[in-house]
């Protein structure tokens, strides 16, 4: 019968072989495209599709949409702190708002349009807001950091599910292949060396706070019956 030490090893084991796994699912980033690490960008083009109305003048600069979907795609790839991604993708919609695209922004962000014009008109010409569109321009700004947070949270938890439905076949391969590398006194069904895999992914985030537990759990009980 196994002791409590084998149990907690075994958790610890499978829990390892699940990380090994969002590991390797993780690394097909390299892949042309991005692999699974692109999964979820759709929600954040969406949102930025809207926030970037087609301004010719614009077109082949680093304020064109191409540029800019280029920019964040890259960051998003890279794993780039959401924070931070949120915050680029809103300085580069910023440096955008003019007069021709205000009323489009308006529109996708809520803000009185006439007000948001005459902001980008302020703001291209180096003149100070008055307090009304200086309210205005916050509004924008909040509009547009909610927009674009909804969007990446989206996109995260796309790419989350993505990972672990990609993560469990991988290790089912993983469990199974290492299990026919084993010497035979060692070696299990492969329908054990599935299950394995197919437990690994969902135990990998809990596996150190799974073992712990069960190890202060016999503590406990032996701390009882001594007493």
């Amino acid at each position: 019968m196994p002791t409590i030490t084998d149990i907690t090893a075994i958790i610890t084991a499978v829990g390892a072989l699940g990380t090994a796994a969002f590991g390797l699912v993780d690394a097909l980033k390299a892949l042309p495209g991005g692999g699974v690490s692109r999964a979820g960008f759709k929600f954040i083009r969406q949102t930025v599709v809207s926030l970037t109305p087609k301004v010719p003048a614009l077109d082949g600069t680093g304020l064109s949409y191409e540029s800019i979907e280029t920019t964040l795609l890259s960051q998003w790839i890279n794993g780039t702190a959401t924070a931070d991604q949120v915050n680029i993708a809103k300085s580069l919609i910023k440096l955008r708002l003019t007069p021709d695209t205000a009323p489009a922004l308006a529109k996708s962000t809520g803000v009185d349009s006439n007000a948001l014009r005459q902001v980008a008109t302020s703001l291209s010409t180096g003149t100070a807001l008055d307090q009304p569109h200086r309210d205005a321009y916050a509004r924008f700004d909040l509009m547009l950091t909610t927009l674009l947070d909804q969007a990446y949270q989206r996109a995260s938890q796309r790419y989350r599910n993505a990972s672990k439905a990609f993560a469990v076949p991988v290790a089912v391969i993983l469990a199974v292949v290492a299990n026919h590398f084993l010497s035979l006194p060692t070696r299990i069904a492969d329908g054990e060396a599935v299950l394995i895999g197919l437990i690994a992914t969902p135990i990998a985030p809990i596996a150190k706070d799974v073992a712990s537990a069960i190890n202060a759990a016999a503590q406990t009980i032996q701390t009882v019956r001594k007493g």
